[in-house]
């Protein structure tokens, strides 16, 4: 348990860098394309209208980092046990089942992001077979790899999350 709690430290770091450097280059993209816009609209100057030119790709690119966002978010608050939870129940069980019941919502939350990883992965070598392409002729399954890698992520945070309550519940410490 102290090797996944060593990997799950360092994946947040590494995790909380990648987002702070996404946000800041998002921030900076979409600034350069507002001002650029704003020059020439604004101020006749026929040169940013030239530079948009060469930031067509900014847009796509801007909106796939929300993406990675997203999952590295998701990612982050799930280690933290800040994730969204649809549960029904928390006010209908008694006080000591509770833990059971986050032991049962751990395992059933990994085996759905398991599932969905599965399900990415096909989609991804589907995308490598057809062979679609983005800005600078990269293939789009590169930029789609977030989708298995997030829910690997997710799935990570669960099993360690997972295994936590269960060892609690054997245990019988909240």
């Amino acid at each position: 348990m102290n090797l996944l709690k060593w990997i799950d430290n360092l994946l947040a770091r590494m995790e909380g860098w990648l987002v702070v450097g996404m946000l800041w280059l998002m921030v900076l993209l979409t600034f350069v394309q507002v001002a650029l816009r704003s020059l020439y609209a604004y101020g006749h100057f026929y040169w940013a209208n030239a530079l948009l030119g060469y930031m067509d790709g900014s847009g796509p690119f801007v909106s796939l980092l929300v993406l990675w966002l997203t999952f590295l978010g998701a990612s982050l608050l799930t280690r933290d046990g800040k994730h969204i939870q649809i549960d029904i129940f928390s006010g209908l069980l008694p006080k000591r089942w509770l833990p059971a019941r986050e032991a049962i919502l751990a395992w059933v939350s990994l085996f759905i992001c398991a599932v969905m990883l599965k399900v990415c992965v096909d989609y991804i070598r589907m995308e490598m077979a057809f062979g679609g392409t983005m800005p600078f002729h990269l293939p789009i399954w590169l930029a789609q790899m977030i989708l298995p890698a997030g829910f690997a992520l997710l799935c990570f945070r669960f099993l360690i999350r997972a295994l936590h309550e269960g060892i609690q519940l054997v245990r019988g410490t909240p």
